[in-house]
């Protein structure tokens, strides 16, 4: 890999990264066409149906697309979707070398889009920031490898580890600063995910609030496009319909609870989604592989330490999200998750991979 190939396969993904709010469920895909040197066009996809990064690129370098070097942060497609293959437009337009960060997992085309065009003639290359390709977009990765979406856990907390006084009061644990990030953190994912104890006890609404997301005015219409799917587990149907979280838009309401309340739920816009379980308690496991099937990417959860706790026994977190505020609660407060251990053999082990200071807040990220 020289040098221009690193530095023009980096703007590729600064590029790509653009769509980090509103390409589900496809991924984020970034594209610079060179030429002698020097950046002829570039684009990057922004919404499932709309032009991909690539025709985007190729629509600004128009002829001096011929000869070219095409750099993609994902192998280009070969599969008519919902637009047209992606190879087929880079051989039409005649560029000489494409270079690929990575391979697209996805089976649909996985290796095919790369071929396509070497028959065609061009030179192919991947494996170019290929590890910073794959972590733009480790949900679409995970999903198409696995059948399951990337789960990412938000948790705040106070300095002693608590997330609510005893009462169960825990607004606002953390400060502005860390709150909007929180809203990105929304924003990012295909699903948001909580409890029917977090929305009882705290009125939640989960929804995504624009004027706090701080994007600019671009990023920020695209994000309110496409907002994520709010998710509700409540296996004994618990939260009355007439609470905040219904009011502020269609959810989707996981239960193990007899499906004789969907027609009900459906005439107030949301949907009845009979999961397996036992005692009341959604199969979780059976739950993602829906969301999954669904296209969903990324999943946020923000819930109570119950059900959060629930996702780390079933070995279902990728990621920890832990904002920590300079507060003790004390040691009648909620703990950060219902996790009981009785030895230290037993704690599961964290790599903790960033800290950084948010407003008068540290946001903590560990994954398992």
């Amino acid at each position: 890999m020289s040098a221009h190939d690193h530095a023009f396969m980096a703007r590729a993904l600064q590029l790509a990264r653009k769509g980090l709010y509103s390409t589900h469920p496809n991924p984020r895909v970034g594209c610079v066409i060179v030429r002698d040197g020097r950046i002829v066009g570039e684009g990057w996809h922004a919404r499932a149906g709309e032009p991909h990064a690539e025709v985007h690129a190729l629509r600004q370098a128009g002829e001096l697309a011929r000869g070219a070097t095409a750099y993609v942060t994902l192998e280009p497609c070969s599969h008519f979707g919902r637009t047209p293959p992606c190879a087929d437009g880079l051989i039409a337009a005649g560029v000489a070398l494409v270079v690929a960060a990575m391979q697209d997992p996805n089976p649909q085309v996985a290796g095919k889009g790369l071929k396509r065009l070497a028959e065609a003639g061009i030179e192919v290359r991947s494996g170019v920031l290929e590890s910073e390709a794959r972590a733009l977009n480790a949900g679409f990765v995970k999903r198409m490898e696995s059948g399951l979406p990337l789960v990412r856990v938000k948790l705040a907390m106070s300095l002693d580890g608590r997330t609510a006084m005893a009462s169960g009061e825990s607004q606002w644990i953390t400060g502005p600063a860390a709150r909007a990030e929180v809203q990105r953190l929304r924003a990012q994912a295909s699903v948001v995910l909580s409890g029917a104890d977090t929305v009882l006890s705290d009125d939640a609404r989960l929804t995504v609030r624009p004027d706090e997301l701080g994007l600019g005015a671009e990023l920020t219409a695209l994000a309110q496009r496409r907002p994520p799917l709010r998710v509700l587990v409540d296996g004994r149907l618990r939260v009355p319909l007439d609470k905040a979280f219904f009011q502020a838009g269609p959810a989707l309401v996981a239960t193990c609870a007899a499906a004789l309340a969907r027609e009900r739920y459906q005439q107030e816009g949301h949907e009845l989604l009979a999961v397996p379980g036992s005692n009341g308690h959604v199969n979780l496991r059976k739950l993602l592989e829906e969301l999954a099937a669904r296209g969903a990417n990324e999943v946020l959860v923000e819930a109570g330490p119950r059900l959060a706790g629930a996702f780390a026994r079933a070995g279902l977190v990728d990621e920890y999200r832990i904002f920590m505020a300079a507060k003790l609660l004390g040691s009648s407060a909620r703990p950060l998750l219902d996790l009981p251990l009785n030895r230290m053999a037993e704690a599961p082990e964290l790599q903790i991979v960033d800290i950084r200071a948010i407003g008068d807040d540290w946001q903590i990220t560990a994954r398992p």
